[in-house]
Parts: structure tokens; C-alpha cells; sequence
């Protein structure tokens, strides 16, 4: 059964029902996030009985999910679609990495490797998507509606599709086209169950314009941070994955950094919540990697924010790039990335459009793995992570790469 106790304001601290549907906390307008009993858990679940290391998804860990598939009854809302259960890729042969004696891994969210998960979109979307459709299915809601830059919205559709669920989703019309293309065939089969807006430039307008025309007429949101904390319970599964013993061992433990591209930041909330479960299981101890946020520098209000000194982003203008992802003006869940990146002694770190758009295409040449822009902008980030001495030489750091760069087709195939 669900080990979740309740819902709590992210800054508020004040607790609600898990069991009503809600979106931002109502009494400061900020995210809330789910809480686990996690007292029972290690009374009910002792040595870590709730971990499933032979399932091939983000469901081997059971009961430190938001939802149990060990539990008939929670089992019932899943759709589980082989997500998560990703591999870390060797990626220590890296130029800037083996120059400078960095143990660097690749998390790889994108393409299938065999032997592990597959997120079926080929996106680290697919982690909080299957939570998310899984709640709505357990709280009775089946119309959701998402503003997505891309890669959310084609996961939606995914989920909802599988799990009986009918989805409202806004993006921009310059989404990369084997996404949007893969959304509007799905809206031209499903049109009782997919709709399509085209609103821009960047998910911020998509959001709002959902706020005025669907969300009154009963659509409930699930935009960035503004479902009750399901996303994050999703992409918890990330920070589990990172800590979880490395082949041939039995202790967990975390790298030394973590480099992430970072627009919403749902992502550093879910490792950040993950490592501090563990932490109160007794898995692992009080250490935790360096986060390091990576943004293009074309929209950069994490690292306006972070080199301010400032405790949260004020929304800045969006400019083009390549990793779409990563065009997030601003971000109601900003304030909590911006304190997470200063607790662990990162930084939020931008980079030039041509230095992803180089790396890319080396990183293709070099290895012919399929990363996305936004995983490119991370291995772009090295030498000034070096540099500030932001990563180190005999560090384990892991980049994580976001999803296949088959998405962005045809807008990066002069890189390849």
C-alpha cells in the first residue's frame, strides 16, 4: 500500500490530504510535494524490503514510491510502460573528462540500451508522466491538461492514452517537429481524447492560455509543479536510480557531482527529496553531490538568479536554442532549486548556444550515442565546471541526458 501521508506546502509547511486534488498551495501559491511515512515504511518494510532490483523500471522501489506496484490495490492505477531503469554510461573517455581524470558517466534518458528500462518517449518526462497519470487514475480525475515545451506533452499523451485519460496539450509551434508531429497524430486519431493548441513562444504563454480557456471548464493541471507534487514523486526515481549499489556492489551511495539541465528544476526537487528518504532509511548518510544546473544562455534565469544572490528568478526574456528544453523563462518551483543548488555547494552554470551545438556533434562523431541538446549543453558545461573547481579531478560525476536527439529531428541533423 501507498506509504504517502500527506501533501505539504513546499514552503508553507502547512499539510493537506493527499487523497483531494489540488494544485499550488493555496496559502502562498507555491508547489506542494507528497510526504511518505517513512517511519512506518522502515518499521513495516525493514532493510530496504521494498526494493525490486530484478524489475526493469521505476517501479523496483516498491514503496518508496508515491504508489506501491508490489500492492494489488495501488497496482491497479499504474501504466507501467518500462520506464525508468535507465543505464550510467562510461563516459570517462570524454576529452575534456580524461584530461582533466574525471570519472564521468552519462545517465542516459534517452535511446533504449538493451538489458534496461526504456522510457517509452524516449524522454526523462516519462518518469513524471507515469506518476502522473497513475494519481489522476487513483483520484478518480481523467481530463489533464499540460503546457510543455515539447517533451512533457508527447509524454502525456503517451500515458493518457494507455491509461484511459483524455489530455489538453499547449506548446510551442516551433517544437521540434518529431515531437509535435507525434502529438498532432495522436490528436488526429484520439480527437475525443487529445486536443492540440499551438500557443508560444515558450511554455509560459501555453500555461497561461491554459489558465484562461481549459482549466475553468474542469481541466485539471498538471503543468510544472503545479499538480500536487506527482511529478516530483516521478522523477524521485531518478535520485534512487543515482544512489542505488553500482553493478557488483551492495552499498549505496551518490556521485560526487551531478551535472543537469535544468529548466522547471522538478528534476533537482525528485533527486534532492530521493536522497533525503534514503538518508532517513539509512541508506545513505548526509553527504550529497554537487548540483550543478545547466542553462542555455540564451534563457538563463537560474543563473541570473544564483550569481545574484537573489532567492528566487524573476522571469527573463527567451531567446532561441537548440535545446528546447531548456527555453524556461521562469519557474514557480525556481526559489526551491535555487536553495537546493546552494545546500549541496553547486552552481547554476549557462552555456553559449555554439558551445551545445560543438558538442553535439562530437559527442556523435565520438561515441554515436543519440543525446539530446540539452544532454550536450551538460558535457559542454565541463571546462568552466573545471575551471571553478566545480567538479574535480578523481570525482565520480554524472551528467544526465535528458532524452534521444532523434526528437529533435530535422532542426540538428547538419550536427550529425
Amino acid at each position: 500500500m501507498s506509504y504517502v501521508r500527506c501533501l505539504r506546502g513546499i514552503a508553507s509547511g502547512v499539510e493537506y490530504s493527499a487523497d483531494v486534488p489540488m494544485n499550488l498551495d493555496p496559502v502562498d501559491g507555491r508547489p506542494v510535494e507528497m510526504v511518505l511515512d517513512l517511519e512506518r515504511l522502515a518499521r513495516e518494510k525493514p532493510d530496504a524490503a521494498w526494493y525490486r532490483p530484478q524489475r526493469r523500471d521505476l517501479w523496483r522501489f516498491g514503496a518508496l514510491m508515491a504508489l506501491d506496484a508490489d500492492d494489488p490495490v495501488d497496482a491497479a492505477y499504474l501504466v507501467p510502460l518500462g520506464e525508468g531503469a535507465t543505464p550510467l554510461l562510461d563516459y570517462s573517455a570524454n576529452p575534456t573528462a580524461a584530461k582533466a581524470g574525471l570519472a564521468l558517466q552519462l545517465k542516459d534518458e534517452g535511446k533504449a540500451h538493451p538489458g534496461y528500462g526504456a522510457n517509452p518517449t524516449q524522454s526523462f518526462k516519462d518518469r513524471g508522466m507515469a506518476m502522473v497519470a497513475a494519481q489522476a487514475r487513483r483520484l478518480g480525475l481523467t481530463r489533464l491538461a499540460v503546457p510543455t515545451q515539447g517533451n512533457a506533452g508527447d509524454s502525456l499523451v503517451r500515458y493518457a492514452l494507455e491509461g484511459g485519460l483524455s489530455v489538453v496539450v499547449a506548446m510551442p509551434d516551433d517544437t521540434p517537429m518529431p515531437i509535435l508531429g507525434g502529438v498532432a497524430a495522436a490528436a488526429k486519431r484520439h480527437p475525443d481524447r487529445v486536443t492540440l493548441e499551438l500557443v508560444g513562444p515558450t511554455i509560459r504563454e501555453a500555461g497561461a492560455f491554459l489558465k484562461e480557456r481549459y482549466i475553468p471548464e474542469g481541466w485539471f493541471s498538471v503543468a510544472t509543479f503545479q499538480e500536487p507534487g506527482w511529478r516530483i514523486e516521478g522523477k524521485k526515481s531518478l535520485g534512487l536510480e543515482l544512489a542505488e549499489p553500482l553493478p557488483g556492489e551492495t552499498r549505496w551511495s551518490l556521485p560526487d557531482a551531478v551535472i543537469y539541465p535544468t529548466g522547471g528544476g522538478t528534476g533537482v526537487l525528485g533527486m534532492w527529496k530521493a536522497w533525503d528518504e534514503l538518508e532517513a532509511l539509512g541508506m545513505i548518510d548526509s553527504r550529497r553531490p554537487r548540483m550543478l544546473c545547466v542553462q542555455s544562455a540564451r534563457t538563463a534565469p537560474l543563473v541570473r538568479a544564483f550569481d545574484a544572490g537573489a532567492a528566487d528568478t524573476t522571469v527573463v526574456e527567451a531567446g532561441g536554442t537548440l535545446a528546447v528544453g531548456l527555453n524556461v523563462p521562469g519557474g514557480v518551483g525556481h526559489f526551491r532549486v535555487l536553495d537546493i543548488i546552494r545546500q549541496s555547494g553547486g552552481a547554476a552554470v549557462a552555456v553559449d548556444e555554439a558551445d551545445i551545438e560543438s558538442e553535439l556533434a562530437a559527442t556523435w562523431r565520438r561515441t554515436h550515442d543519440w543525446i539530446s541538446p540539452e544532454g550536450a549543453a551538460c558535457l559542454a558545461a565541463l571546462p568552466q565546471l573545471l575551471d571553478r573547481r566545480l567538479v574535480r579531478r578523481g570525482e565520480r560525476v554524472v551528467a544526465v541526458n535528458t532524452g534521444s536527439s532523434e526528437k529533435y529531428l530535422p532542426t540538428l541533423r547538419h550536427l550529425l
